[in-house]
């Protein structure tokens, strides 16, 4: 944009092509970037010179831009495995995070949606312009769902996928998917209070109401109305979704079945009662089921 340009953008608000340019950028600089803009304006308004800043903000918002481009053409195109109950009603999914700030899933443990969910969000054009932040109860966790997600995504783990645990970072710049603890992402709300590092997240497991997620859920709650840009998806086993569905103002709520397997019971007469080696008796008998079953 030529100098002349800006420098009339600047003094007349009525018209502002840079403001376009910015929603152009990442989140995480959005903010920044119209923080600048409005002291520029308040310096051409005091008749000071603005012609360097003006230069240097036009060449930030350009890297930016550009930065936000290359996340896009790296954005991988998911696909959804058949075997897993959630492939069945991905796009019911996707089109409720469509249109709705919160959306509750509530799965049961194999129903896929640890490692589907995020997948959904890439399919809809999320962690180009902000991250797709994936919450765990634990680091083991965050770091096997990211390899998993990365392996389903043909993706080199800490590229497309990273994680972000106690110690250990491995997150790109151009990495669409963070997992990390549910303490991280507490822990970066002191640095960035509007998580404007995110467009979506997912908190998962929320059924456990730990500590860290119960002030995870109740900050997000104040936050959304602020960062209407921001997408939050809440995963629960079936353990009363209603209540979280309330809290955030009655948001939807879709169901998803996990996966069963037949199971087969076999009993093995016990020993004599009043052995005085039956504890060694029982534990030989474990081993020896354990043997028959591999």
């Amino acid at each position: 944009m030529p100098l002349l340009s800006v420098w009339s953008t600047i003094v007349k608000p009525q018209s502002l092509p840079l403001l376009s340019d910015i929603e152009h950028c990442l989140l995480s600089d959005r903010h920044v970037f119209r923080g600048r803009l409005r002291a520029l304006k308040r310096k051409a308004g005091k008749n000071q010179q603005i012609e360097d800043d003006v230069a240097r903000l036009l060449r930030q918002i350009e890297e930016s831009r550009q930065r936000a481009e290359r996340r896009l053409s790296l954005l991988p195109q998911p696909s959804f495995p058949p075997e897993l109950p959630i492939s069945g009603c991905w796009e019911e999914i996707s089109g409720l995070i469509e249109s709705n700030q919160v959306v509750i899933i509530c799965g049961e443990t194999g129903s896929g949606k640890s490692t589907q969910l995020p997948k959904i969000c890439l399919s809809l054009g999320r962690g180009v312009f902000g991250r797709i932040g994936h919450t765990q109860p634990r680091r083991i966790a965050a770091r096997t769902l990211a390899g998993r997600i990365s392996k389903e995504l043909g993706r080199e783990l800490g590229t497309s996928v990273g994680y972000k645990v106690r110690f250990h970072d491995h997150v790109s710049p151009d990495s669409h998917i963070k997992l990390m603890t549910d303490g991280m992402l507490l822990a970066e709300i002191q640095k960035d209070p509007y998580l404007n590092e995110y467009d979506t997240l997912i908190i998962d497991e929320a059924h456990e109401r730990s500590l860290n997620i119960d002030f995870l859920l109740g900050y997000l709650q104040q936050l959304l109305p602020k960062r209407r840009d921001l997408k939050l998806i809440i995963t629960s086993a079936t353990i009363d979704p209603e209540h979280f569905a309330q809290q955030f103002g009655g948001v939807p709520i879709i169901n998803v079945s996990g996966r069963t397997y037949p199971v087969e019971l076999r009993y093995r007469p016990p020993e004599e009662e009043g052995s005085s080696e039956r504890d060694e008796q029982m534990q030989q008998a474990i081993l020896g089921a354990v043997d028959e079953l591999s």
